[in-house]
């Protein structure tokens, strides 16, 4: 028998129709394409190789964006991107030029565009708007040459990998955990200054209700911010416990009033920290309290081995006079205000001059000098200060009229934009590996990013808002019905499905094979724009 060419071939369509049928339903192309326009000799339109890079960030493959092209090898591009867009068009200078023209334009402007044009389509209705910053580590090197784009440098790993560069991103969430602005940052940039941009800009971009609340962590609640803020928008922060005022009403003896949530309970004052009125209210977790108090009194041990090495270098130190050696053992004492000396004395040695060795001779001139024999213990106050504050902390907020349990109901939120930073860096979500040697298009990068993130969470969004109305729910990772599926595990349920095309007379023919029940409940209850790529 002779082998000869088959006229049938598949290609893996999964649950990329789903991330096409997104992208097209906030309509978007065609406002990329005004904005960021095609010259000659660019075949495919910079919209088509944005929606391409979406499709493969939320590819959830092991594979990273610099084979880009190889991951349409077996991908039905004319189905997803349009007649005529085949893998080979999907090139490493395609893909470059595109990041090269989002960079051009401004990331964070672009994205400014699209989340706008994008409410026009989906009812976003932000009434928190939770704001963070993260950063991602990068390989290779990189100079800075035009000090126009972020600088990739050494910063606070997140990752604990000191030895890798990174840089930083600043996102804001809304409720549902849709990202409503993005803006690349140096990899050592302060969050104290990012967060209070980051609400400024978000601020001016979108047209935002009286009501919103910008939610953001400690890092946020500065004197400074604070004051910038003031009563323009609302804020909820936790306050922190370095503030003088906050320290003093941690470990105060308090009447705690249980909570709504029975795990909470809280005391609400006034404060004025930052010339801003605000309501500020101590809250005591239990399941917080429980778990500190766990690792507390080894907390306190590691503490002391720490404190003694340091007590020790001082000891090891000569002073010229007796009155420098006990203000250094008083700086230290201050430095380390958690113990107390149990023993100090400061003895007195000396030396022959010239740094010779051996014992001095008799009558020979030598140097004294002073030196610290100390020992400490624990301030038993400073502990009990400090046990007393297990499981409390402060949240503090500029709308008087909030009562405690809304205010740690909208704070807990917070978590939306951690959960969006997981998504980012998850190590299925390959488009988070970071290869490219140009800052520029890093930037860009992150823009596109975040985008993944957007059309993620607006699907995720939009299916389990249409499985509630329709009293309708899909089965589960253990076969049970949920009405609020992970869009993941919904692309997980897709991911049989293939497109045959058959050669017939000279004419192709395309179908979609292996759609089941519950595939097909999916795409009716997301609309047309997704069931088109299925059919």
């Amino acid at each position: 028998m002779t082998l000869s060419p088959s006229s049938e071939s598949t290609t893996h369509l999964g649950h990329y129709g789903l991330i096409a049928g997104v992208f097209d339903e906030l309509d978007i192309s065609d406002l990329i394409d005004t904005l960021l326009p095609k010259k000659s000799g660019h075949n495919i339109p910079h919209s088509t190789v944005i929606k391409a890079m979406c499709i493969n960030g939320l590819g959830f493959t092991e594979r990273r964006l610099y084979l880009f092209p190889n991951f349409f090898e077996n991908l039905p591009t004319e189905r997803l991107l349009g007649e005529g867009v085949l893998p080979e068009h999907l090139n490493d200078d395609v893909f470059g030029r595109t990041l090269d023209k989002i960079y051009e334009h401004g990331a964070t402007e672009l994205f400014n565009y699209i989340i706008l044009q994008a409410m026009k389509h989906v009812p976003i209705n932000p009434r928190f708007c939770h704001t963070d910053t993260t950063n991602f580590s990068v390989y290779g090197d990189y100079e800075n040459d035009d000090g126009k784009t972020i600088n990739i440098t050494y910063g606070h790993p997140k990752d604990k990998r000191v030895d890798l560069l990174r840089f930083s991103i600043s996102m804001v969430t809304d409720q549902k955990g849709i990202p409503l602005f993005v803006r690349a940052l140096d990899g050592n940039s302060s969050d104290k200054k990012a967060l209070i941009k980051t609400i400024k800009e978000l601020t001016q971009n979108l047209n935002l209700d009286e009501r919103v609340y910008h939610v953001a962590d400690s890092a946020f609640y500065t004197e400074d911010n604070v004051k910038e803020i003031g009563t323009n928008a609302f804020f909820i922060s936790r306050a922190p416990a370095t503030i003088n005022e906050a320290k003093e009403l941690l470990i105060a003896d308090l009447i705690l009033k249980t909570c709504s949530d029975e795990r909470y309970s809280c005391y609400s004052t006034k404060s004025c920290y930052g010339g801003v009125e605000q309501l500020w209210v101590v809250f005591c977790s239990e399941e917080m309290k429980k778990k500190e108090e766990k690792t507390f009194e080894e907390k306190i041990i590691k503490e002391l081995e720490v404190a003694e090495k340091s007590l020790k270098k001082l000891s090891n130190r000569e002073f010229a006079c007796e009155a420098d050696a006990r203000m250094a053992a008083e700086q230290w004492l201050k430095e380390n205000e958690s113990y107390e000396f149990t023993k100090l004395d400061i003895k007195t040695k000396s030396h022959r001059l010239e740094n010779k060795k051996g014992r001095p001779r008799k009558d020979e001139e030598v140097q004294t000098f002073y030196m610290i024999e100390a020992e400490i213990k624990h301030d038993r106050e400073k502990v009990q200060e400090r046990r007393a504050k297990l499981g409390r902390f402060i949240l503090a907020t500029n709308d008087l009229e909030l009562t405690p349990d809304q205010l740690l109901e909208y704070y807990k939120e917070q978590g939306t934009v951690e959960r969006g930073f997981r998504f980012l860096k998850d190590k299925s979500f390959r488009v988070s590996e970071v290869y490219l040697k140009k800052e520029s298009r890093i930037e860009a990068l992150a823009m596109v990013m975040v985008l993944c993130l957007l059309l993620y969470s607006i699907a995720e969004w939009k299916l389990r808002t249409r499985l509630e109305e329709a009293k309708e729910a899909i089965r589960n990772q253990v076969k049970k019905k949920t009405q609020t599926p992970t869009m993941k595990w919904v692309f997980f349920l897709f991911r049989r499905i293939t497109e045959l095309v058959i050669e017939i007379d000279g004419k192709r023919i395309k179908k979609v094979l292996n759609l089941d029940e519950e595939n097909i409940k999916v795409l009716k209850l997301m609309g047309e724009k997704y069931e088109k790529y299925y059919m």
